[in-house]
């Protein structure tokens, strides 16, 4: 009994030994990636929003809640290299020998590196699943404040900015004031329309839009296919509003990437359902053209419908044509490859445990070097067959699911060969 406690401790200090490696080597790596994610982050932002004399409190919101995004795509690829360094290093240092040569077996080293792969797994999901939603939602909130309180961000000084059916064409801009306002739009019956101001003021709109105040407005008018028939107006005031789709383009409504997995899910099934109700409708209306046609082919010349048979036919292949493009329904494709995204990135943690593990024990000299070495190539590599696969999944209605898991079991698969070689040595 005193013999079997005594092994159980053994084994509880191993295991905590080799987990608390792993774990700083994990931090270690994790730094690295984060902050690579995070210049590569504060890049992007640099010109939309750094450039722009935005507060400095409010872009370190902004910076705050942009990191979730960073936290899951750095955690993977950390896990990944840091489990290569500690294993490397433990091997090189002989570590592992004297564990094998006291008895232990290679469970005791894979048993940690497992539980810590799955905590780190568990730790990105979280991040991406529940952080992530809620910090681009903040992200939208605050930039749109920082919209009406510093217009500059999107209406700088005497530039031309071109929105979805806008053009605006500014004088100089101090503080939420605008002189000499240029705009081209159209109005709603289509007629081209030009407004000149001597000044505008940005101000809340109504609803789901911001507003210009417009002083001393010159509005013209041109039918598009009469150009010689225009109107015109003056007026002292003119309230012109702008929809924030169009205004504030860097945020736009949330996209799968933004969203939770739930929700994800459930707009994966309602696009489900209409693509099922436009497949009925488009099936419905094919059975009554072929019904058509074949009675007017049964029926002869003395048909009505006789002389309409090529046209029935043209129509019989669009609508055909149209069913074939309607189930290669792209932004459903797009919602199915991101909601198994989400899953794989995270998870790509706990299948690097079996590909670091053997890959890590076959290290003999400065293994902490080469662990790093060899960990940024296989980062790189299953990036790109992330990407290849995305792209596959987008274009060539590849399936979702090999798309984004692939990666992921080729990486279990080829460390599981390769923990067999090993463990037949």
């Amino acid at each position: 009994m005193k013999a079997e406690a005594i092994g159980r401790g053994t084994h509880f200090r191993i295991y905590r030994y080799i987990a608390a490696e792993g774990a700083f080597s994990f931090f270690v790596s994790f730094l690295f990636f984060f902050f690579i994610f995070f210049v590569n982050q504060m890049l992007l932002m640099a010109e939309e929003i750094l450039s722009k004399r935005a507060p400095p409190d409010q872009v370190a919101l902004l910076i705050l809640f942009s990191l979730p995004a960073i936290i899951a795509m750095a955690a993977p690829f950390a896990s990944l290299v840091g489990l290569l360094m500690a294993i490397g290093r433990m091997t090189s240092d002989n570590e592992i020998l004297i564990m094998r040569a006291s008895g232990f077996s290679y469970r005791v080293l894979f048993m940690p590196i497992l539980v810590l792969g799955l905590g780190i797994s568990l730790l990105s999901f979280f991040a991406n699943d529940v952080l992530l939603p809620a910090g681009t939602l903040q992200f939208g909130k605050l930039y749109k404040r920082l919209l009406l309180s510093t217009p500059a961000m999107e209406l700088e000084s005497n530039t031309v900015k071109r929105f979805k059916d806008t053009v605006i064409v500014t004088g100089n801009v101090a503080g939420r004031g605008i002189d000499e306002l240029l705009i081209f739009d159209r109005t709603a019956e289509g007629e081209r329309r030009i407004i000149l101001s001597e000044h505008a003021e940005l101000d809340e709109g109504t609803g789901a839009a911001l507003s210009l105040d417009l002083r001393n407005a010159f509005i013209q008018t041109v039918k598009e296919n009469a150009r010689s028939d225009y109107d015109y107006a003056l007026s002292k005031e003119v309230k012109y509003s702008i929809l924030q789709k169009d205004l504030v383009q860097a945020i736009s409504a949330p996209g799968p990437r933004e969203m939770s997995s739930a929700d994800v899910a459930k707009e994966i099934g309602r696009k489900k359902a209409a693509l099922a109700d436009r497949m009925e409708e488009r099936k419905a209306r094919i059975a009554q053209t072929a019904n058509d046609l074949q009675s007017a082919l049964a029926g002869g010349p003395s048909d009505p419908r006789w002389n309409a048979r090529a046209t029935l036919a043209s129509r019989l292949r669009r609508d055909r044509d149209e069913i074939y493009n309607a189930e290669q329904d792209r932004s459903l494709r797009i919602y199915k490859l991101e909601y198994y995204k989400k899953f794989s990135i995270p998870f790509g943690a706990l299948s690097f445990v079996f590909l670091a593990t053997p890959l890590g024990l076959m290290a003999r000299k400065s293994g902490q070097s080469l662990g790093f070495a060899a960990g940024l190539i296989i980062a790189v590599l299953y990036w790109a067959l992330l990407i290849g696969g995305q792209t596959l999944g987008v274009r060539l209605g590849y399936s979702p699911f090999w798309a984004m898991w692939l990666p992921n079991l080729a990486t279990v698969l080829i460390g599981s060969l390769l923990s067999l070689v090993r463990l037949r040595r």
